[in-house]
């Protein structure tokens, strides 16, 4: 049970803390930004969100497809799919006991990647930008799940 403590308590648990924290903090922000595109945009996907549109005609005239909100939810949907193993790995990675210097590169590369991921998206900048940045994030992720099935590796 110490060596568990003394692996919370390492550098290299802090600094996976802080960045885990940044990349879920960035991808909470997602939900807020899709309300502000569905709000000014008056687009709704579902009949009671748009309880305070008027009468009924008008009402069933917001429930629609807007390209600007579905760019929001599918750069929240990639967030979800990234985010989520960057998380798990991570942790898992941050407990194999690595070097500070390599598990901060590891950390720093996903946040940029996912952040740069996000502004390509939502601006949108063009094609090779968006992919070249998740490529960066999902090698980072694939290279911290390689250290921890080499590390501890009971197959």
């Amino acid at each position: 049970m110490a060596e568990v403590v003394h692996m919370i308590d390492s550098e290299v648990f802090m600094a996976f803390s802080t960045y885990a924290t940044i990349v879920i903090l960035k991808m909470m922000l997602m939900g807020p930004i899709t309300s502000y595109h569905r709000l000014t945009k008056k687009v709704f996907s579902n009949m009671e969100d748009t309880a305070l549109g008027g009468p009924a005609e008008d009402r069933k005239k917001m429930i629609r497809v807007d390209p600007d909100v579905e760019r929001v939810r599918r750069c929240h949907q990639n967030d979800l799919e990234n985010i989520i193993p960057f998380v798990v790995i991570g942790l898992l990675y941050a407990l194999t006991g690595p070097d500070l210097s390599t598990a901060l590169l590891h950390f720093r590369l996903f946040v940029g990647s996912r952040c740069l991921h996000t502004v390509a998206y939502l601006l949108p900048l063009p094609q090779p930008s968006r992919a070249l940045a998740w490529m960066v994030g999902m090698v980072t992720t694939f290279s911290m799940a390689y250290r921890v099935l080499t590390t501890a590796l009971f197959l």
